[in-house]
């Protein structure tokens, strides 16, 4: 008993090297948006979110792949992610327009932080789940904040009334119960390699032709995926309802009869 207590302890106390490596490049490419944004290069912060949050995908999968998972991995994970995809995307947005609102415009970066926090808190204290998230992963929401900013610079900057809004949707979505999917969880995905490596290739051409106008069409469609997705299952259940208790009203005057 002893014995497996000592084996236990000593798995939660182990440190694997390269992906806390990898969660620390995440970190770095994290303060170095905070840089450029301090310095009104607005393209360049956006591009090192973007940086990041390739990091941050790739650190889980190298150490599931190596086997070298642990909790303090994913305690350092979350704290790297709450700088890099909420300290980060909140000082760039705030620098780049919405401060023009003045106090409103801090409390709305303060808002988005605090709601990427709680996200944060909330997934690692939750069991892990095979069907998805729960609330939009922050650095989803990171990405599009970056995208939309890295977008202004190609066609055209977008309103700071409507980035103050995303701001808003964006962390209302990341605390909410809206569910998303999780790619590493997907069975068709492992079941067909071959067609996941067409569509990667594909992928890559069509976010190349474009990349600022891509990368945030393919973010604003999974951002808006999980509301859609959660409207139509509530309206259809609230058919359902309906149908249903129509048919319990029917069978009643029935019975009556």
């Amino acid at each position: 008993m002893s014995r497996f207590k000592k084996k236990k302890d000593s798995k939660r106390r182990r440190v694997p090297l390269l992906p806390n490596l990898i969660t620390t490049m995440s970190l770095f490419f994290g303060l170095y948006s905070v840089y450029y944004s301090l310095n009104n290069n607005f393209y360049r912060a956006g591009v090192f979110i973007l940086f990041a949050a390739f990091m941050d995908g790739v650190d889980g999968r190298v150490a599931r792949a190596t086997g070298t998972t642990s909790l303090f991995g994913k305690e350092y994970d979350s704290l790297s992610d709450l700088v890099a995809f909420g300290v980060a995307p909140a000082l760039m947005v705030y620098l780049w327009g919405i401060h023009v609102y003045g106090r409103l415009g801090w409390l709305t970066t303060f808002l988005f932080v605090a709601c990427g926090a709680l996200r944060l808190a909330r997934f690692n204290t939750m069991q892990s789940s095979t069907t998805g998230f729960i609330g939009l992963p922050i650095p989803m929401a990171a990405v599009l904040l970056a995208t939309t900013v890295m977008l202004g610079k190609v066609i055209k900057p977008v309103p700071p009334v409507a980035m103050l809004m995303m701001v808003y949707a964006l962390s209302y979505v990341m605390v909410s119960n809206i569910r998303y999917p999780s790619f590493k969880h997907m069975p068709y995905l492992r079941a067909h390699p071959f067609q996941l490596l067409v569509a990667g290739v594909l992928l890559i051409v069509v976010i190349a032709a474009a990349p600022e106008v891509m990368l945030f069409v393919l973010t604003s469609v999974f951002v808006a995926a999980g509301p859609l997705v959660e409207a139509f299952r509530l309206a259809r259940g609230y058919k359902k309802e309906r149908l249903d208790g129509r048919d319990e009203t029917v069978a009643g005057e029935d019975s009556n009869l």
